[in-house]
């Protein structure tokens, strides 16, 4: 199910929390954007919700000690770096193995 609000959060313009997709309206024609946050909605549903997050945070804080720097940081969480890679492959989710997002740790 797609939300879209009038909204901005710091730089994100889109979040994913099962089974959501908010999203700024603004983007909402951006079909990259919404398939990247179809992403970590499959990503949340093979974690279940409450882990997937627990695990996004605890390698967020691992890769801003590694990188010093917050959006370098975000961007290699390998949940983000599955995403952001595949972002623009509509036809990826209909062939993406579980667990994909191992590949990018």
């Amino acid at each position: 199910m797609i939300f879209f609000f009038k909204f901005r959060l710091n730089k994100y313009i889109a979040i994913a929390i099962w089974p959501f997709i908010i999203i700024n309206k603004n983007y909402k024609g951006d079909n990259v954007l919404i398939n990247h946050e179809k992403i970590h909605i499959k990503q949340q549903l093979e974690l279940f919700w409450l882990p997937f997050f627990i695990w996004y945070f605890v390698e967020f804080l691992f890769r801003f000690l590694q990188y010093r720097n917050w959006h370098k940081a975000y961007l290699n969480i390998s949940f983000e770096r599955e995403a952001n890679k595949y972002e623009s492959d509509f036809d990826y989710l209909k062939t993406r193995k579980r667990f994909s997002f191992w590949k990018f740790l």
